[in-house]
């Protein structure tokens, strides 16, 4: 038998003369040949540590060699073997019982003290219990890989830099007293604050950065980030750092040794600021809480914000969530005292904002209404900027053969596919599949076609045609590149083009920091009506977003055929409260969240494997309520079901999940995923 201790030799030589003359009187059993009572004496005197791995796996237990007993801690990056070759994990904790199995040494410490704390350890593993995953598969996920592998930075290269001369609105004193106070507490307390502006929110967080340390500050979108960046390293100097997505890895090793020597005390960005292996946060800021950027939709589907409260409460530090329009589940949160609602003592003088009834409008074009031609007549001969926000990409939405009414679709998804005039192709946007537009219908052979609806390069060519001038498009479609995003963005922000056309895409990549006379939202009623109980919800907070970009005294011209909804009458009149009371009566009277809880089960396999996962939800319980299955078609082209399960219980539901996760997760037939909290 091979035994774990090998490295031990004295030690198990001592362990069978001590089992030998003074354990046992009975000779019929030597027990210097009872190989296991040898292994439980020889782990009981050892050390073994459980080591996490950034792949899809749990912790794994190993012994510690003598030599390393002292110098082993958890948090500390250690390497040891793991499928015949030695790679690097993270030591989790002691395992004072570790399994029967023969186990193998830890093998190489890089002699450095613990760098991951324990409340950043206990993230982890709540987030995989909590988004029923690996631990392991957070832990890639979410920590920087350069905290196991460092790579140098490249000389002369340069940052992202932002021009930071901008008239950020003053903080009243009394605005981060109780924030501040919280901070100096060192305990946990969540904070909401319903902001006036985008600028307001970047204003706060300056004024607490230059009051605090040890501080991370979250934002949606990296240009966001790098924008707030500039500023904080104007103020605060060389405590600042940021870690984002398109910051190169030498430059991101550097920031993360940097935060781990304590050099850098502040850390801004987006997904990754959130896990930086600060060894003490006092405070965590979250601007513009209600983005949908922040929710993670492939590996581990975490909400960033949901991670950053639970981050906050396991350091005993403040969180701030900020937002123009927070997210109903925030602000629900808020008005049941879980957090402290905070409002702004900054007076804002607001665009004017009217509705256009598309019903009833003349239209000067397809979706484009006589009232919005007129608003950007104006405008445009006074030289001021202009924006056109329209959520549909491509040239029109779908080409509709006028003789037998049949539209084109993608064979692999049966969804409308766009038309692209510019290339003369057609794609769908949910595969990506192209083909060439048909010179006729492929079910009656007509060649006479109507196109419907409008996407961001007909409305292009329209204003262009209308107004006889130059204008720039920003949508996914022409930003494919890093670099030609952040070039179109400075080309936007800057005087190079006075009237734009985008998706909303557009309100995520302007910074706040650059206002407009006049935004036209032409197609409203696309996110209004969609089948989704937070479509009212993500409606107000696009277009509050879209609003914050106006000028105060500047126009705001939205075109719908259901004016009469009570989201416009609310967002005239500034009345945030008022719709979320009304949003919250009807969730409740449906029992959506917040009064309930949901999970998403989408898996893909044989249709028994949808009565399966049913059985198993009722004899889990029976009290879940179960919507669908539901049938749809993958980014490959697959078929793929799902349900949804909903509960006022969080564990009950947690639980079920669980359940089906482990009766499936060694076939190879069914594939599950798991979204908790689906947004």
């Amino acid at each position: 038998m091979k035994f774990p201790g090998e490295n031990f030799p004295g030690l198990r030589h001592g362990i069978i003369r001590f089992i030998s003359c003074s354990c046992f009187e009975d000779q019929h059993h030597p027990p210097a040949q009872d190989d296991a009572v040898i292994l439980f004496m020889i782990k009981s005197l050892m050390q073994c540590f459980d080591v996490l791995f950034p792949i899809n796996l749990g912790p794994l237990t190993y012994i510690c060699p003598e030599s390393l007993i002292e110098k082993v801690q958890p948090g500390m990056i250690i390497q040891a073997p793991l499928r015949n070759k030695l790679t690097k994990g993270i030591v989790i904790d002691k395992n004072t019982s570790p399994p029967a199995a023969p186990l193998k040494e830890l093998q190489v410490c890089p002699g450095e003290p613990a760098i991951i704390s324990k409340s950043l350890l206990k993230l982890i593993r709540w987030m995989a219990g909590y988004y029923i995953v690996s631990e392991g598969l957070v832990l890639k996920q979410a920590l920087p890989g350069e905290l196991f592998t460092k790579t140098q930075a490249r000389k002369g290269k340069r940052e992202v830099s932002y021009d930071t001369n901008i008239d950020f609105p003053d903080i009243a004193k009394e605005d981060s007293l109780e924030i501040i106070a919280a901070i100096n507490a060192n305990a946990y307390r969540g904070f909401l604050l319903h902001a006036p502006s985008l600028l307001y929110e970047y204003s706060i967080a300056l004024t607490l950065m230059r009051a605090s340390r040890n501080v991370i500050v979250l934002l949606p979108d990296i240009a966001q980030a790098d924008l707030l960046f500039s500023a904080a390293k104007d103020l605060c100097g060389e405590r600042v750092s940021v870690l984002h997505g398109e910051i190169s890895r030498g430059k991101r090793s550097e920031y993360i040794e940097g935060i781990l020597s304590g050099r850098y005390d502040i850390v801004i960005g987006t997904r990754p600021a959130l896990f930086a292996p600060l060894k003490k946060v006092s405070l965590i800021m979250v601007l513009n809480e209600h983005s949908q950027s922040y929710k993670i939709e492939e590996g581990v589907r975490y909400n960033i914000r949901d991670v950053a409260v639970m981050r906050g409460f396991t350091e005993k530090a403040a969180v701030l969530l900020s937002s123009i329009s927070p997210s109903i589940d925030s602000y629900f949160n808020a008005i049941t005292n879980k957090y402290r609602l905070l409002k702004h003592s900054t007076a804002l003088r607001r665009p004017v904002i009217r509705i256009a009834d598309m019903r009833f409008e003349t239209k000067i074009k397809p979706g484009f209404s006589k009232a919005v031609y007129n608003a950007a007549q104006k405008h445009i001969k006074k030289n001021h900027k202009v924006m056109f926000v329209i959520n549909r990409k491509g040239y029109s939405n779908a080409l509709l053969c006028h003789e037998c009414g049949h539209i084109e679709k993608c064979s692999k998804c049966d969804i409308p596919m766009v038309l692209y005039k510019s290339d003369n192709v057609m794609k769908c946007h949910y595969c990506s599949k192209n083909q060439p537009v048909p010179e006729k219908c492929s079910r009656c052979k007509s060649h006479n076609f109507d196109l419907l609806g409008s996407g961001t390069q007909r409305v292009q060519e329209h204003i262009e045609e209308l107004f006889r001038i130059a204008t720039m498009r920003f949508d996914s479609d022409n930003v494919k590149k890093k670099s030609e995003k952040k070039e179109l963005s400075r080309l936007i922000s800057g005087d190079f083009s006075r009237v734009i056309i985008g998706t909303k895409m557009i309100t995520r990549q302007l910074t706040g920091t650059d206002h407009y006379a006049l935004a036209a939202v032409l197609n409203a009623d696309s996110s209004l009506n969609l089948p989704d109980f937070r479509a009212m919800e993500k409606t107000y907070q696009e277009l509050s977003s879209i609003i914050d970009l106006v000028e105060p005294g500047g126009d705001v011209l939205i075109q719908t055929r259901f004016p009469e909804s009570p989201l416009f009458r609310y967002l005239r009149s500034n009345d945030y409260a008022s719709f979320a009371k009304e949003d919250l009566l009807l969730r409740k009277s449906l029992n959506y969240p917040p009064y309930a809880k949901l999970i998403k089960i989408s898996f893909s396999g044989p249709p028994e494997a949808a009565e399966k996962i049913k059985d198993i939800i009722h004899i889990s319980d029976p009290n879940i309520e179960m919507l669908g299955p539901a049938v749809s078609k993958n980014r490959r082209g697959l078929e793929e079901l799902s349900i949804i399960l909903k509960s006022v219980d969080r564990k009950t539901l947690n639980t079920a999940a669980q359940k089906i996760k482990k009766t499936f997760e060694h076939s190879k037939k069914v594939q599950i995923r798991i979204d908790v909290d689906p947004a």
